[in-house]
């Protein structure tokens, strides 16, 4: 069943929900969360998007105006939107090659529009998870790990 379906604009889903929905990539998401708020002190929010790519309740992290990313609970996994900004676009550029094959090949696919390159990454996998940390310290330069 669909997230979106699950979880109306009407019915937030706890993150109790969220974990059960994502099931087995649940380490994932809670190594994630774990992550960003040790490292940016920050708290999650949950949002609903009626945007047709990715509908549903989401969480996005934010630090100061600045967006670190954007999670999206899907069956299995997770996909997390990180946004590779013009100012932050030769860094990443040079770290490119330490990289997981799939997030490489991702980001040289993924046309720079509206301020930048705006990644949908599926994490399934632990090597794509450090490279969504690292991704995420490009853009925000972490204040402890």
């Amino acid at each position: 069943m669909q997230w979106c379906d699950l979880f109306n604009v009407n019915h937030e889903p706890s993150f109790e929900d969220i974990k059960q929905f994502i099931g087995k990539g649940e380490p994932l998401w809670s190594e994630l969360l774990s992550y960003i708020e040790k490292a940016y002190q920050v708290k999650p929010k949950t949002t609903y998007s009626k945007c047709s790519a990715q509908p549903g309740w989401n969480v996005k992290y934010q630090k100061g105006s600045k967006s670190l990313c954007t999670l999206y609970p899907m069956e299995g996994y997770f996909i997390t939107l990180v946004v590779v900004g013009a100012k932050e676009e030769e860094e990443t550029e040079m770290a490119l090659g330490t990289f997981t094959p799939f997030v490489q090949g991702l980001y040289l696919k993924t046309a720079f529009s509206c301020g930048g390159r705006w990644l949908m990454i599926k994490v399934d996998d632990k090597l794509v998870l450090d490279d969504v940390k690292s991704l995420i310290a490009i853009r925000v330069k972490p204040k402890r790990c």
